[in-house]
């Protein structure tokens, strides 16, 4: 497709679609960012409601009386693929524009994402996820989120040059290319947004990133609740590892070797094998480092972290990086060896 000017593309119509499940202290503030976008095209928001057990579809059903731009549909099971692509099939507008209960839009979001989707000719464009808190913890786990020592390279989390991407962060699309590659996988409970970009990839369109584009995200509030976010990210990345060549990298096979390392390192403590040459005692005694050399890095990753982070915060994150680095990766390997079978994100799902 020849890339258009945004005064040719004169602002086409855009849908907003929204996976919503247990996110009563988020959806007004997120349904609202959208409202006010900065963008003179006609606007809809679709959100696809699980079955949350807080009041989140009682607020919903208050926004639509608000505003018949708030729309929603029904997703009984709750899973994001399914609740994605039922909200694309209900909306009518040639852009789609996909957000998160958990983030909020600056104003200028829509109107520079579609100037950049007609400007390169993207089937796909993306941005930054300007990680934030409300709270201490949320904070740090913010922090960590955009230390290299966190998530780690994605440009979407570390930024990188405008320019051709593997994946993009939530997505603005041109309804088309769900019609020539399909739609979210509903196989996939993560990393589905990965997927989708590969099939786009592989039919010769391009996926975008503009470092010019931000979200602002906010994380999990508990570390329990993050841990079971990071296991199951883990999990579903390795099923993505285990289904697609290209989703293989070797940087996600850091962190199951820092695992195991630094268990293997805990454990050598404890054994003393009788007699050991001078090669396996120096070994042993590398080894032995393994542990602190962890603690010493996630120390240094939580001192140079962005300075506006409180000595309380700072501190937070020595509890923060261990609970992403260590379920992703056991997750990771579950994935990759076993599969992700019916894995879920623990950390949003309430009983």
């Amino acid at each position: 497709m020849t890339p258009q000017t945004t005064a040719e593309a004169q602002q086409p119509g855009v849908s907003y679609i929204m996976p919503v499940l247990n996110e009563a202290g988020y959806i007004r503030e997120a349904v609202a960012s959208i409202l006010a976008q900065d963008y003179g095209g006609d606007k809809e928001i679709v959100l696809a409601l699980g079955p949350s057990t807080d009041s989140t579809n009682a607020i919903v059903e208050q926004l639509h009386a608000e505003d018949p731009r708030v729309r929603f549909v029904h997703n009984p099971r709750g899973r994001t693929p399914i609740a994605l692509n039922l909200a694309i099939k209900a909306s009518r507008y040639p852009v789609v524009i996909r957000v998160d209960a958990h983030s909020t839009l600056a104003p200028g979001y829509t109107r520079r994402g579609v100037e950049t989707l007609f400007r390169t000719g993207a089937s796909d464009v993306g941005g930054l996820m300007d990680a934030r808190g409300r709270t201490p913890l949320q904070r740090a786990v913010a922090a960590a989120y955009h230390s290299p020592a966190g998530l780690g390279g994605a440009a979407y989390h570390s930024g990188a040059p405008e320019g051709p991407a593997e994946s993009a962060y939530l997505g603005i699309f041109r309804r088309e290319v769900f019609e020539e590659v399909g739609y979210y996988d509903e196989s996939l409970w993560r990393a589905q947004d990965w997927e989708l970009c590969l099939r786009i990839r592989n039919a010769g369109r391009t996926v975008w990133f503009d470092p010019e584009l931000s979200t602002v995200y906010y994380p999990r509030e508990r570390l329990r609740d993050l841990g079971r976010q990071s296991y199951a990210s883990g999990v579903w990345r390795g099923e993505i590892a285990r289904r697609h060549r290209e989703g293989k990298s070797r940087r996600h096979d850091l962190p199951p070797a820092m695992v195991a390392g630094v268990a293997a390192g805990v454990l050598s403590w404890f054994v003393r094998p009788a007699a050991p040459s001078r090669g396996a005692a120096a070994a042993l005694a590398l080894l032995r480092l393994a542990p602190a050399a962890y603690l010493g890095g996630v120390a240094a990753a939580a001192a140079t972290a962005k300075s506006t982070l409180s000595p309380r915060e700072r501190l937070l994150m020595l509890a923060v990086l261990p609970t992403i680095h260590f379920p992703w990766a056991v997750g990771f390997v579950r994935g990759r060896t076993a599969g992700a079978g019916s894995t879920l994100d623990k950390g949003r799902v309430r009983a």
